[in-house]
């Protein structure tokens, strides 16, 4: 008797060992796939550009084009440095990028409330899901002649085609990602009395979180595009140089070099924007519910 009353308990204490292994074993492969060095996240990057910059040099030596329709690569670096040393380089990427991130936080403020809404009420979903379907379809450059006309040459003609370009995208995503909660999850919340705006803060917007995520980013996408449609077409003094405008300086110039700067410089904004914000945090909320896999 005494060595059958002994046995549950060994049994038990076998099977918590086992336990513990098994999580210090999965910790161990978490480490490994979050443990990846910065050189192995840069490197692909930096060689594509390199390579980029090699074809480039390769078409120009072998003369594929006129020097003022494909300039050198040389020619696009004597821009950057006479841009810097005139200490306007800085200047026309944040004129761009303070506008870009402030439009994009109003994008955030107005499409977050704006798809739970249409998530959450059915009739609101009926009349306003196809609009906002089609306003993301529409180009951010048909926005810019009605808004100019609307609200005259300023920044908020700039912000007005931000909104219109951005918000459907945001607003889209969260529906989206309220479509993907499995429902049992809106049935225990419910039972727990998350309901109304506890339910949506603490049950809706934690589950839809990784749709929401790619709201937010093809939201900054359009709100990136959107503004760089609306420097290039409407030009003021009062509203100063932006990279659109830079672009749009370098064709009136008939300045190849010019042009490829602000190309390149539109580019670095929106990839450093990417790489630096939206890539890791949605590795975060990957990681978050074991969806990252090793790469």
């Amino acid at each position: 008797m005494a060595g059958t009353d002994t046995d549950p308990a060994a049994r038990h204490a076998e099977a918590s060992q086992d336990l513990a292994g098994l999580e210090a074993g999965l910790d161990a492969l978490d480490t490994v796939q979050t443990g990846r060095t910065p050189l192995r996240e840069v490197l692909p990057p930096v060689t594509a550009v390199v390579l980029v910059l090699v074809v480039w040099q390769v078409l120009v030596w072998a003369e594929v084009a006129p020097d003022y329709k494909l300039p050198a690569p040389s020619a696009v670096w004597d821009e950057v440095s006479e841009a810097w040393l005139q200490g306007t380089l800085l200047d026309y990427i944040w004129t761009s990028v303070s506008r870009g991130l402030l439009g994009f936080l109003l994008a955030l403020v107005i499409g977050t409330p704006l798809g739970l809404l249409v998530a959450r009420v059915r009739f609101v979903r009926a009349a306003i899901g196809p609009i906002l379907s089609g306003l993301q379809s529409l180009p951010s450059v048909a926005w810019v002649p009605p808004a100019v006309i609307w609200l005259g040459l300023n920044d908020r003609m700039m912000y007005a085609v931000i909104l219109l370009g951005a918000v459907p995208s945001i607003a889209n995503g969260l529906v989206a990602g309220v479509d993907q909660i499995p429902p049992l999850y809106l049935r225990a919340g419910r039972t727990l009395g998350a309901t109304g705006l506890r339910g949506a803060r603490h049950i809706v917007m934690p589950a839809a979180l990784p749709g929401y995520l790619a709201g937010l980013k093809q939201g900054w996408a359009f709100s990136w595009r959107s503004l760089m449609a609306a420097e290039i077409i409407a030009s003021s003094p009062d509203l100063g140089i932006g990279l659109g405008q830079l672009l749009e300086n370098g064709r009136n110039n008939s300045s190849m070099a010019q042009v490829f700067l602000a190309i390149l410089l539109i580019l670095v904004v929106g990839i450093a924007v990417d790489l630096l914000v939206f890539s890791p945090l949605e590795r975060r909320v990957l990681r978050g519910r074991g969806l990252l896999v090793s790469r």
